[in-house]
């Protein structure tokens, strides 16, 4: 196992799939068929999630880019035993302060997603996920709060 972008450890060859990715770039389909390579093989690897929601955001493939973190967050929660629903979730359903662990990864996947739907121009679905957010990352260590100001500029 190595570590690879954010998230935790991966298989080797799930890493070079990763790194090969980001390589390829600016050849999107290879890019998106080694991403995609990787989530097929590794369905439970966090960092393939972050890398697949990081790719489509940054191409402008804001569906694709809100699919992806909706699956970083069903498969965070599954792998840290808390409902997926952010609706559902409180301060007391986990231990949210635990770094490198699923719980942290959702918050993470969270804070990307409320990005996505301010880039998509639902103010108001980005700031509902900004609540939870502050409820249940009260130190902000995700950065939750960056979002906060960039949704209250626009």
């Amino acid at each position: 196992m190595r570590e690879v972008f954010y998230a935790g450890k991966v298989p080797p060859k799930i890493g070079g799939l990763l790194e090969e990715a980001m390589s390829a770039y600016w050849d999107t389909a290879r890019a998106e068929s080694l991403l995609q390579q990787a989530r097929q093989e590794a369905p439970d690897a966090l960092p393939v999630y972050f890398s697949l929601y990081k790719f489509y955001f940054y191409k402008g493939r804001l569906a694709e880019a809100e699919e992806a973190a909706r699956s970083a967050l069903r498969t965070a929660a599954r792998q840290g035993g808390f409902p997926e629903s952010y609706s559902n979730l409180t301060p007391e359903t986990t231990d949210w302060t635990q770094y490198d662990s699923p719980q942290h990864f959702y918050l993470f996947s969270l804070k990307a997603l409320a990005f996505i739907r301010l880039r998509q121009g639902d103010a108001l679905g980005c700031e509902e996920i900004l609540a939870k957010l502050r409820e249940l990352d009260t130190a902000d260590t995700v950065g939750g709060s960056v979002i906060g100001s960039l949704a209250a500029g626009l």
